[in-house]
């Protein structure tokens, strides 16, 4: 498992993002996969030690398609210039709160969270908030929590949302748009030969976001 191999190879495909460069190189890009599946397969194994829900996932299926679809983008780049992998015990298109792994040169991280969730989803996450929360508060507000995740959401409403009183005084955490959390490293972070130690302190983190967020989450999928 060549981590590094994985971003040189990614930084050499963001400058040529072609499809004759691809094909020349497409036994690196084969072999860059099969590595990035063997680093998912011990995060896995990692995180099944603490939330044995995700035990049975395959590498194989937390992975995406390296082919852009450049139907309605400007960008006619053929080709992420970045991999990823969601670790999601309910499929990486589930609603529900799963561990993400993002290699990309210079924009690396370990995230998590729920994206995109239909509104009346997203309503009863934050009504789940609203009636939970100091629950909901010890969990964010923990410094061990913020040490990796100061923010939550990637995107956020200007105003308290509808059907919610204007004057609670942690409103800031009902404006949330999507549940979500990440960790921003460095590309030097593999180098370090603790660096699944690190992995699973983050993620054990993420899992009592996920645990507050999936108890609602669950229901209504």
């Amino acid at each position: 498992m060549h981590i590094q191999g994985i971003l040189d190879f990614l930084k050499q495909l963001a400058v040529n993002n072609n499809r004759e460069w691809f094909q020349a190189h497409k036994d690196t890009y084969l072999s860059v996969q099969k590595d990035f599946e063997d680093l998912l397969a011990l995060v896995i194994a990692r995180i099944s030690l603490f939330d044995d829900s995700v035990a049975h996932v395959q590498p194989r299926d937390c992975t995406y398609r390296i082919y852009r679809d450049v139907r309605f983008s400007a960008d006619k780049s053929p080709y992420k210039t970045h991999i990823g992998g969601y670790i999601n015990a309910r499929g990486k298109k589930s609603n529900h709160c799963g561990y993400y792994i993002h290699l990309e040169p210079g924009n690396c991280m370990l995230a998590g969270g729920s994206w995109c969730m239909p509104p009346a989803m997203l309503k009863a996450v934050r009504q789940s908030v609203f009636d939970n929360i100091d629950e909901y508060r010890s969990i964010v507000e923990d410094p061990e929590f913020r040490k990796y995740f100061p923010v939550v959401g990637e995107e956020h409403l200007k105003t308290v949302p509808k059907g919610f009183p204007k004057d609670f005084p942690y409103a800031a955490y009902l404006k949330c748009k999507d549940y979500t959390v990440s960790y921003r490293i460095p590309d030097s972070f593999y180098d370090n030969p603790d660096f699944m130690d690190e992995i699973a302190n983050v993620f054990c983190q993420l899992k009592r976001f996920a645990d507050f967020t999936n108890e609602t989450i669950d229901d209504l999928e």
